[in-house]
């Protein structure tokens, strides 16, 4: 009997073992980072760097309307695999051109296909169903199952503690970072992407979404206290009614009981994870950009022009030593043109205010303001006049908005307030930018989710909010602390996209002076950090927050402010890590221009130099001055000449920074 029993277990063994499949496995091109995929009954992944497992098996699926699962018991797949290797331009970008170098395997089963691609610096994800009728998602699962306790950088919902996810649905996606272990996370709590997480031998992840066009965000979540991470999405929205913000937000009443709603052969976002084994690497990250749906190669987008922007609402248009009462009128704006054109700034905004408060209505502008008048006045300037528009003003009459403004000569408009990203708020985005585009008109979106690569599919998207930016100083307790906030999204936020931070503060305080001012707000840290923001942040529409008077009494700063460009020919991450310090090199033309920050703590670097070309060189640099710990406004200028081989040690005061422009000096004779 046990002879027997032995023989068939000898039988049995082979048989089951030819049952198990074999990972279907994919590397990056230079054969770092390996990724795993299991399709025995749960598809699965896992990802390796250099032998050492990074994320351990993640369970990932479909689920739709008529019961199929995408992932789950759905056969043997045919697998191909496809190398790629070119560049894509990027003119509106922090690099005038990107080499997209990946390999790429497709997993096809019967009902959908699963991509992944590997890259050098990461890999990325997506479903495309093979569906030949509309159909809907209920449920998407997406697992991050990383091997260890790691810590993680994690910017939450900033809604209290317990309220329910339908209520976290509903937000600004502004918060600063916790610092937390996976296992600390809090259950009740949504985190909105872009999240870091610390790995194996020093690499850090960064997880995030690209390509997202007809779909809803990704959060994160971790259910259980384990070290396990999952995506959460808000369902479709049912009843929307207009509330919030001066009546300008699509309040969700009632939601339907799936995820989105989809065409026949539907095309699913990318699930990206970069990976970087020194924490500067993710502030140079094109994956984002590079896994974006290109632009339309037929349509001419030679008309968007990123610029800088006099902006009035941060420093509620105070301006002094003018001979009228200040505020939104026309001449205020005109001092805010005549400001602008004087300083070679290529835009002015009109913020909130222009239009009827309450209308939620944009061709209802306020008596005190005569558009037309103030759009001819900076044209005969050359300055172009971009308008704030609030979400449901917007989308009530996009197209004849659009039209409207267009034909005035508005250049484009600041859409604020979605404060969502399910799917109808997704397609308004995609909307928004198209309808634009037709009537050449740039957006900047505000109050909204984190860039997914709209930018690249519709250029005249020039920049994102989705920041913790400086407008927070005009409210934030002493205890917000925005100095460590600066030198983490670097790493984090921006490795999705610009960032509309809203930089360029002339009032500075140190640890123990600052406080909100409403009015007459002020930044945490120096002022050479304030000017090192404009290199180091990414940022093709680029704003002065300040208010001009303040401007008129530091010509030095607003001189180098007003000469950093908004996009670049390269860019070079330095040094960095992540909430300690950050140093970035940026190129334009023969100039280069070089920022750094640091934290709370005084910090010293040394700028090695050795990627300017050959030839002598001049640094212009301001740097923290000697008492910058007290007075957070001191700084010194100075200019040293410096060539390729030069290494120039550079000292940041605690919350400070420096910003340098670098010139190839003319040796013709």
């Amino acid at each position: 009997m046990t002879k027997n029993l032995i023989s068939a277990l000898a039988f049995l063994l082979p048989a089951a073992a030819m049952a198990v499949q074999k990972p279907y496995s994919i590397s990056s091109p230079d054969g770092n980072i390996s990724v795993e995929v299991t399709v025995d009954g749960q598809v699965s992944y896992s990802m390796y760097h250099d032998g050492d497992l990074l994320l351990d098996e993640s369970s990932i699926s479909m689920t739709l309307d008529d019961g199929t699962v995408y992932g789950l018991d759905s056969g043997r797949p045919v697998c191909r695999t496809v190398s790629g290797d070119r560049t894509i331009e990027s003119p509106f970008y922090k690099k005038s051109e990107i080499r997209d170098r990946y390999n790429e395997m497709s997993l096809e089963f019967r009902k959908f296909i699963l991509r992944f691609r590997v890259y050098d610096e990461g890999m990325a994800y997506r479903f495309i169903s093979k569906s030949g009728v509309p159909f809907k998602v209920v449920s998407e699962q997406a697992v991050f199952s990383f091997p260890e306790d790691s810590y993680s950088y994690v910017p939450y919902v900033k809604k209290p503690a317990g309220e329910s996810f339908e209520s976290q649905f509903y937000n600004s996606f502004e918060n600063t970072y916790s610092h937390v272990r996976l296992s600390e996370w809090d259950s009740r709590r949504l985190a909105f992407m872009p999240v870091a997480v610390e790995a194996a031998g020093g690499r850090t992840l960064c997880i995030t979404e690209a390509d997202l066009l007809d779909y809803p965000g990704m959060y994160l979540n971790n259910p259980d206290g384990g070290t396990s991470l999952r995506g959460v999405f808000a369902p479709v929205p049912d009843e929307v009614i207009q509330g919030g913000h001066n009546m300008l937000q699509g309040v969700v009443r009632s939601r339907k009981p799936y995820i989105a709603e989809c065409a026949p052969g539907e095309v699913f976002p990318w699930r990206v994870i970069a990976v970087s084994e020194e924490d500067r690497e993710l502030a140079d990250n094109d994956m984002v950009y590079k896994l974006a749906t290109p632009a339309d190669g037929n349509m001419d987008f030679s008309w968007v022009k990123p610029g800088k922007v006099a902006w009035e609402w941060w420093n509620d248009w105070n301006l002094y030593g003018v001979d009228f009462k200040t505020g939104i009128n026309n001449e205020t704006y005109m001092h805010y043109i005549d400001f602008a054109a004087e300083n070679g700034i290529g835009y002015v905004i009109l913020d909130e205010g222009w239009a009827v408060r309450g209308k939620a209505d944009l061709m209802q502008v306020v008596p005190e303001i005569d558009l037309e008048m103030l759009v001819n006045y900076a044209g005969r300037k050359n300055v172009g006049i971009i308008l704030w528009a609030g979400y449901w003003a917007f989308n009530k009459d996009m197209e004849g908005v659009c039209r409207h403004f267009s034909e005035m000569g508005i250049k484009g408009f600041k859409i604020d307030f979605m404060d969502r990203d399910d799917q109808q708020m997704v397609r308004f985005h995609r909307q928004a930018a198209e309808t634009a585009a037709k009537y050449r008109l740039m957006v900047d979106f505000h109050g909204t989710y984190k860039p997914v690569g709209l930018n690249r599919t519709w250029p005249n998207v020039v920049n994102y909010e989705g920041v913790h930016g400086l407008e927070q100083m005009k409210w934030s307790s002493p205890e917000t602390d925005q100095v460590t906030y600066d030198v983490t999204i670097p790493f984090i936020r921006m490795l999705a996209g610009p960032m509309d931070y809203t930089q360029g503060a002339m009032r500075n305080a140190t640890r123990g002076n600052y406080r909100p001012v409403n009015s007459e707000p002020m930044s945490q840290g120096t002022r050479c950090r304030q000017l090192a923001e404009y290199i180091v942040f990414e940022s093709p529409l680029n704003m002065l927050c300040d208010s001009p008077s303040r401007y008129a009494g530091e010509p030095e700063c607003l001189g180098f402010i007003s000469q950093v460009p908004e996009t670049w020919d390269n860019t070079v991450s330095l040094d960095g890590k992540i909430a300690e310090y950050v140093v970035m090199a940026r190129c334009k033309d023969d100039t280069w221009y070089v920022g750094g920050m640091t934290g709370w703590t005084e910090k010293t670097v040394s700028l090695d130099l050795s990627f300017l070309g050959e030839g002598d060189y001049v640094m212009e640099i301001f740097r923290d001055g000697e008492n910058a710990d007290r007075a957070a406004r001191d700084y010194r200028k100075d200019v040293i000449p410096v060539s390729s081989a030069s290494v120039v040690p550079v000292k940041m005061a605690p919350g400070g920074g420096f910003a340098a422009r670098i010139s190839k000096l003319n040796t013709t004779k």
